[in-house]
């Protein structure tokens, strides 16, 4: 069943409307006609089963049937915070972060990181990957679309990060800090989560985290953690962590 979303504002009396390009999508591309359905979200949480009742030049109108949509969100809310990686490795992170129920990215400039975005530039990268967050989160049937933050420096991610009910930041010689514990400690921490609460989740760029940042982020209570005995590159390692809440909190 094909995927769209709309506005809040659009839901409403028992039908929805759809403009903007998925008009085109629907009526010109995937040839749909009055009576198919549709999975219809806000983008904010609401999930809706709709049937087309009519398709005009700009615009698509769907009633909205009865029967409930289950719900595809993972059970706790995770946000990314992405070292800026070269190249566009970024887009992947943020597809694949989607895709395994991210509620947002986070891109974030570290002292290892090559890449450096600002002004109109940064602007209209982030333009972009909002619409590839929106794209992956048709095809996975997320029923929010996750935001794309403007790109945050390191102290400013560590504080948004710290507001969370758990922030990690993995790091490959984190048995040698405080409060260590392997692969059990992961678990426990990501596997102790309650439905409802958050969790953040920092990840270095291709150089990985400076010592004096990994200092930082141990002086505001953030968790350094390992992901196991393998090195992870940056385009892996949030999803490694995505992937592990799926498995271990996920009914």
């Amino acid at each position: 069943m094909h995927h769209f979303f709309t506005d809040t504002e659009f839901f409403g009396d028992g039908q929805a409307v759809i403009t903007g390009p998925d008009v085109n999508h629907i009526k010109n591309v995937l040839r749909m006609r009055p009576g198919e359905r549709i999975l219809l979200s806000d983008g904010k949480g609401t999930n809706c089963l709709c049937e087309l009742v009519s398709i005009e030049p700009d615009r698509v109108t769907a009633k909205i049937l009865p029967q409930e949509v289950e719900d595809t969100e993972l059970p706790v809310s995770i946000t990314v915070y992405q070292g800026l990686p070269k190249g566009d490795k970024m887009e992947y992170v943020i597809q694949k972060s989607v895709e395994l129920g991210a509620v947002g990215i986070v891109p974030m400039e570290t002292s290892r990181a090559v890449v450096r975005l600002e002004g109109k530039k940064a602007e209209a990268k982030r333009v972009r990957w909002q619409g590839i967050s929106e794209s992956a989160a048709k095809q996975a049937k997320r029923m929010i679309v996750p935001e794309i933050a403007p790109v945050m420096t390191f102290k400013e991610a560590l504080l948004a990060a710290g507001k969370a009910d758990l922030a990690l930041i993995p790091y490959e010689d984190s048995e040698h800090l405080p409060g260590a514990g392997g692969m059990a400690l992961t678990r426990e921490l990501i596997g102790g989560l309650k439905p409802g609460q958050s969790m953040a989740v920092l990840i270095g760029p291709e150089g990985g985290f400076s010592d004096e940042e990994i200092r930082l982020a141990l002086e505001v209570g953030i968790r350094p953690v390992t992901l196991g005995k393998r090195i992870l590159r940056t385009e892996t390692a949030a999803l490694f962590v995505l992937s592990a809440a799926g498995l271990l909190l996920e009914s």
